[in-house]
């Protein structure tokens, strides 16, 4: 299997591509781990309000080491600051949020996505599995995206004709942030938009488990240093 390491996008950089997606005003839901990291590149001059499941509405970035008000967390035991006009609420009514349409956009990290859209996230079927808020996340939010890692630690491709790992969700996913690619699932295929500029379409096929489409032009996909 081909190495990528010299080139592919590292966790912050795929973050900071996943947050400029995210619309002036949207309600947002990042998953535990990885994609708590797309608050950190919040577009200058646009507002999103991040929820999360254990309670909050609209908190902010996290405090300054030594700072922590460790009442004040996060789904993922994370310590956050409140902006102004947040508000806590109970567990059940913040499930009620997600599952009631509320929420315009979900990113999550994945184990495998199918070019159906399925997502398997939350058991690899080893140890005791925790699918937390996962289920409801990917069929309450108006978007679901993930953010991941091209392939596995072993190379093989995260992105798959056919989900074998537990489903999270059914037909769910519409775009995939990668450490080398930016596909959207449209009509049951992996459609790709944008691609790092040094690795071949070929290339990246090679490494991706389903067809990779093109319509019209691929852009390069270009981030900053961080």
């Amino acid at each position: 299997m081909t190495d990528f390491a010299e080139i592919k996008l590292s966790n912050a950089q795929i973050a900071w591509r996943a947050a400029q997606d995210i619309e002036d005003g949207a309600y947002v839901n990042l998953g535990i781990g990885f994609p708590e990291m797309v608050a950190q590149y919040q577009v200058e001059g646009r507002e999103a309000i991040y929820h999360t499941e254990n309670g909050v509405l609209n908190f902010g970035a996290a405090p300054a080491e030594g700072e922590e008000d460790w009442d004040l967390i996060n789904a993922g035991k994370k310590a956050i600051t409140l902006k102004d006009g947040a508000a806590f609420f109970h567990h059940a009514d913040s499930f009620a949020m997600v599952r009631g349409g509320h929420l315009d956009v979900a990113i999550l990290g994945a184990f495998q996505v199918a070019q159906n859209g399925d997502l398997a996230n939350w058991s690899t079927g080893k140890g005791v599995p925790a699918v937390g808020g996962a289920m409801d996340l990917v069929h309450g939010a108006k978007r679901v995206a993930v953010v991941t890692d091209h392939v596995t630690k072993k190379g093989d491709p995260k992105l798959v004709a056919e989900c074998t790992m537990p489903l999270t969700g059914v037909g769910c996913v519409t775009r995939v942030y990668t450490s080398l690619a930016v596909i959207d699932i449209e009509d049951g295929h992996f459609v790709l938009r944008e691609k790092l500029p040094q690795i071949s379409l070929e290339k990246l096929q090679a490494v991706t488990g389903g067809e990779l489409k093109v319509q019209g032009t691929v852009a390069d996909l270009i981030v900053p240093e961080l």
